[in-house]
């Protein structure tokens, strides 16, 4: 007698993929009010990679090196960059926001 399976054979559905994420870094005041954060300004996008968050850490050293941008805490901010969410760099940095963007 030919065994039957008792596991189901419905379809399983793919599970939904997160929209993929890209960072901006903005140069603004020091309340960070969104209508001084210009896209045009740093026309760069950061994808959501190593490679890209190293180049995003390296946009904001640039940005402090060149006195545009004042940080509080480099150690925190380069760690939230390079290993956790880039924008919790931001509550770190004064006169620039970090900001993500959903990719569809």
């Amino acid at each position: 007698m030919p065994r039957t399976s008792t596991k189901s054979t419905k379809a399983t559905k793919p599970a939904a993929k997160k929209p993929a994420k890209v960072y901006v870094f903005f140069n603004c005041d020091e309340a960070k009010s969104k209508t001084t954060m210009n896209i045009f300004y740093n026309h760069e996008v950061f994808k959501d990679t190593k490679a890209s968050r190293k180049a995003l850490w390296t946009k904001v050293e640039e940005e402090v090196a060149a006195g545009r941008v004042q940080v509080d805490d480099a150690e925190a901010a380069q760690k939230a960059i390079l290993d956790g969410e880039p924008c919790d760099a931001s509550q770190h940095l004064h006169f620039g926001e970090i900001v993500a963007l959903d990719c569809h």
